[in-house]
């Protein structure tokens, strides 16, 4: 397998595909500060205006019925217009309707919640376009690490809003923290110009050897492809990848929407304490997503197949967050609770190079198309569950029984990939 030892670079060069999955990192990071940010501001949020739980899953679910409505129409611009320049339109939308949310909390709660709603718009592109780019830039034997280093950015993002909001919030108020974060989509697109490009032969700079390697392991390029849907609708590999996905999102969207909640209440922890307690999972989960990563790549290149690593590491992220999720529900103590929630999302990342990878294995080409599908269903559990979970901690107050409905989550969803995924491309 060729690689950049054996390419003969010159001493200095940065392989231009790396330096725009660099961009695709920085985009989800800026993402996930924002959509993050919330999470922690609703709890003096919620105290000002007097919101109960039941508010509170509104205001935080409200923003997934943005972002599953162009998850399937991100898709489809990505394969028109091109991922570059959509993404560059979602981060500056998104960051746009961040700035404003102050003003529409103070407006009113149907305001707050059409803010949210126009942020999650402009998110539900970010990932149909990186994986429209990543099926043009990134070759087969990268796209494990290619992912984890665009995944590594939910979690980095995650751990900047849960350090720096409380900070924010205790010396200048809530407001302040939508108005910081919300300038760093800006400071992101200058970079996002200078570096990216939609193909690689337009890339300034990109040496010879660079792009013979990426066109010898990616599929060729066509200029306005047409999306096969008849037959990726058809594939039960697909119906598995979505499936996945679904599952995959449903303990995903409640830890990272209500994991501020569970430790401010089942823990008795202020916001400062809340911050500090929630830093070691995402801190997990960032190490482990390239520790995945490096074993799936490492596996893929010693030359076993690719279906046999997407099953293996889609079964020990789904089994082994399920099975924390489980305890984590019957644990009164705040360490380990933390440690069981550092195994849940630490572990559970491992998805990243399971069916998160898929998409480029089964159609390198339509990559973003397929993304955009299956985010669609990846969404649904942040627009239903986010806010179901909010409805029965209100009436039932049992975080174990809302842990344990997505740790079943995640065992059906390994039992579904283990029959049905596959790893070779179906549509090219």
């Amino acid at each position: 397998m060729a690689s950049e030892q054996t390419l003969a670079l010159p001493q200095g060069y940065w392989p231009r595909r790396w330096l725009l999955a660099a961009g695709c990192f920085l985009a989800i990071f800026v993402c996930y500060i924002d959509r993050v940010n919330i999470s922690y501001a609703i709890l003096p949020m919620s105290k000002q205006y007097g919101w109960d739980k039941a508010a509170q899953g509104w205001v935080l679910s409200s923003f997934f019925a943005g972002y599953l409505a162009t998850q399937f129409l991100g898709g489809w611009l990505a394969m028109r217009v091109g991922g570059r320049a959509l993404l560059a339109f979602g981060v500056l939308w998104w960051s746009a309707f961040t700035l404003v949310t102050p003003l529409a909390a103070q407006l009113s709660f149907g305001a707050l919640i059409a803010a949210r709603i126009g942020m999650g718009l402009g998110e539900g592109v970010a990932f149909p376009s990186i994986y429209q780019l990543f099926g043009k830039w990134i070759p087969l034997h990268e796209r494990s690490r290619a992912a984890a280093l665009n995944g590594s950015g939910m979690p980095l993002g995650t751990i900047a809003a849960t350090l720096a909001t409380p900070w924010l919030v205790e010396r200048w108020g809530w407001p302040s923290v939508f108005y910081v974060f919300g300038v760093a989509g800006a400071a992101w697109y200058a970079y996002w110009r200078a570096v990216s490009t939609e193909r690689p032969e337009d890339a300034h700079g990109i040496h010879p050897a660079e792009l013979a390697l990426i066109r010898a392991h990616t599929a060729p390029p066509a200029a306005q492809p047409q999306i096969p849907w008849r037959r990726i609708l058809r594939s039960s590999a697909v119906w598995a990848l979505i499936f996945n996905h679904f599952c995959s999102n449903w303990g995903y969207f409640l830890i990272l929407s209500w994991l501020p909640r569970y430790f401010a209440d089942a823990h008795g922890l202020d916001l400062v304490g809340v911050g500090w307690a929630t830093l070691l999972p995402w801190l997990s989960m960032f190490a482990m997503t390239n520790v995945g990563a490096q074993l799936a790549d490492g596996l893929l290149a010693r030359g076993h197949s690719v279906v046999f690593v997407r099953k293996l590491m889609q079964s020990l992220a789904f089994l082994g967050s399920a099975a924390a999720l489980f305890a984590i529900g019957q644990v009164h103590g705040v360490g380990p609770a933390i440690a069981l929630m550092c195994v849940a999302l630490g572990i559970g990342s491992f998805a990243l190079s399971g069916f998160a990878s898929n998409h480029l294995d089964i159609a390198p080409r339509y990559a973003g198309a397929l993304m955009g599908l299956s985010n669609t269903a990846g969404t649904l559990p942040g627009v239903v569950g986010v806010a179901v979970t909010g409805y029965l901690l209100e009436s039932t107050g049992s975080w174990a029984l809302v842990f344990g409905i997505a740790g079943a989550f995640y065992v059906a969803g390994t039992v579904v990939w283990l029959m049905f995924a596959r790893g070779e491309p179906l549509f090219d």
